[in-house]
């Protein structure tokens, strides 16, 4: 079943991206540029541009950009024509406040500039403008477009500073305007610098915040009795009044019968937040479903900054890990190839966000125990048992700033498995296997000391041997039953990527939703929603 594949199409290990540049030069003045080849007859005067900046105060990296823009247009107006505002300052303003209206986020806006839009909006608006002011208008709508196509495209927060290590996506906002104005704004929609998945995400909070304009939806009891196909009752009814005011029971049945349209439903609610699609409603689904459509919106919100920050596109085979999903994505450009289960940090040992490159596979491998571990577990388990090193398979091979080195050695009861697949990172984070394969069977999978434990070892295995015909699955299999560790380099190195997703839309078009498990979605709301329009 193709889940993210819209999602993780476009994450890559460098992100592939327009880039501003560190000190800002000013572009050469094109002089070739005339009133006979322009598409408006309106034209400034440089020195226009310098009174502006002077009267402002630009900051030089502002003023040189808008010096820039302007050179490379030779001071044609980019947002008015002799018969008012063109056709790109209109599709731009749109934009504008559909963001606002979208997001409830008052930060871009700017009311000097919104009145001076709805009065050149107005029929005639130049006979009885005063030339000043058209000018003024037109490098204010050039500098609060720098703004907003940096802070609507790029995003709004420095994601380093919430622990999020994979390359921020930059864009060069004076490139994106020359194309804005010389397609006079049509065609927004592959005009705008976002990937698919935000476009989709975009349509989803536009759906839910109309249902939250409509009152929203009740909340269901919650008690220890589960609903089943064909229960009846008030619960059943209830469970349907929910699913249609979120749109996701669209039958004409009413009745207090769970049937089987109601059935497929709660498999769509199931897949929705990760549980099991076998059609019964226990309490942990209920309690999903009562979380308010407000709170909802939130989520939305958040990860559509988290989207932001990603890249437009993507292409060639990598590993997407999504840690609210418990999921390892293999994909090849837009194709998700397989997925498989994985085990996470838990919230004391989180999996650190970050990409880089799968180089190695590693049969029979030794566990280099972290010295964090020694400390805390090894050393008191020592102390108590003599023989516990021995009975662990494990050995001490020297001592570090007073602690011992301890590796256990490889086999069955090895903690890594039979394989673990490195990309090396100052993290000391990698895939591996591990014995504990019960763990699989949960919903809620953060239980490691912070590397990722995939459920298909093998598969994965063979998928990156692929190239290498001497690894036959025989081979492989044999390898990962060997008493001695052995490294294999991944011919061509493979992009890896950590990232932390609890809201997206899968292949198949239906919004997904997963728990904040290690509480970053609330560390990114206190910081994204400090200037919403109350």
């Amino acid at each position: 079943m193709i889940r993210l594949t819209l999602l993780l199409s476009f994450f890559i290990v460098i992100m592939a991206s327009c880039k501003q540049p560190g000190k800002q030069t000013v572009t050469i003045r094109d002089t070739t540029i005339t009133q006979q080849n322009a598409f408006s007859e309106l034209f400034l005067d440089s020195a226009d541009l310098e009174k502006h900046i002077a009267q402002q105060q630009l900051p030089d990296t502002i003023a040189n950009r808008m010096r820039s823009f302007y050179n490379s247009r030779n001071y044609q107006f980019a947002w008015f024509t002799n018969d008012g505002l063109a056709e790109q300052a209109h599709a731009f303003w749109n934009l504008h406040n559909n963001y606002i209206n979208l997001s409830q986020d008052s930060t871009i806006g700017d009311k000097q500039l919104h009145d001076r839009m709805v009065q050149f909006s107005e029929e005639d608006s130049l006979m009885n403008a005063d030339k000043s002011e058209i000018i003024e208008t037109e490098f204010l709508l050039t500098r609060h477009f720098f703004d907003y196509a940096q802070y609507a495209y790029a995003g709004t927060i420095d994601p380093s500073e919430l622990q999020w290590h994979i390359p921020r996506k930059k864009i060069n906002v004076m490139v994106l305007l020359d194309s804005l104005v010389a397609s006079k704004g049509q065609n927004i929609d592959a005009w705008e610098p976002v990937n698919e998945m935000y476009k989709r995400m975009r349509q989803q909070l536009l759906v839910y915040r109309q249902i939250e304009q409509s009152g929203g939806w009740d909340s269901i009891p919650v008690t220890k009795k589960s609903i089943v196909p064909g229960d009846s009752g008030r619960a059943v009814l209830q469970l349907k009044k929910r699913l249609i005011a979120s749109h996701d029971y669209t039958a004409t049945d009413t009745s207090a019968l769970y049937s089987k349209a109601l059935n497929t439903a709660v498999q769509q609610m199931q897949k929705r937040f990760g549980f099991a699609e076998d059609g019964k409603v226990l309490p942990e689904l209920v309690k999903q479903l009562n979380v308010s459509v407000t709170e909802r919106i939130k989520q939305v919100l958040i990860n559509m900054e988290r989207i932001r920050w990603m890249p437009k596109e993507a292409s060639g085979v990598r590993l997407v890990a999504n840690i609210p999903e418990y999921k390892l994505h293999v994909l090849d450009g837009k194709k998700e190839v397989f997925n498989i289960d994985i085990v996470v940090g838990k919230t004391a040992n989180k999996t650190v966000i970050f990409n880089d490159q799968l180089k190695y596979v590693v049969f029979s491998p030794y566990w280099n125990i972290p010295r964090s571990i020694v400390r805390n577990e090894i050393l008191p388990a020592m102390q108590k048992n003599s023989n516990y090193l021995r009975v662990k398979n494990m050995e001490q091979t020297g001592f570090s700033n007073g602690l011992p080195i301890i590796r256990q050695k490889p086999g069955g009861s090895n903690a890594l498995g039979k394989v673990k697949f490195i990309f090396p990172n100052n993290y000391n984070i990698y895939f591996h296997d591990t014995p504990a394969k019960t763990l699989f069977n949960k919903r809620e999978r953060a239980f490691s000391h912070g590397c990722i434990r995939v459920a298909e070892p093998f598969k994965l295995a063979a998928y990156l041997l692929q190239d290498q015909p001497a690894w036959t699955q025989e081979k492989i299999a044999a390898a990962m039953n060997a008493s001695k560790e052995l490294w294999v380099p991944i011919q061509q190195p493979v992009p890896v990527v950590i990232t932390y997703f609890t809201a997206w839309i899968d292949g198949e078009g239906l919004l997904n939703l997963r728990d904040d498990v290690y509480g970053l979605d609330n560390k990114l709301a206190e910081r994204l929603f400090e200037n919403l329009i109350p």
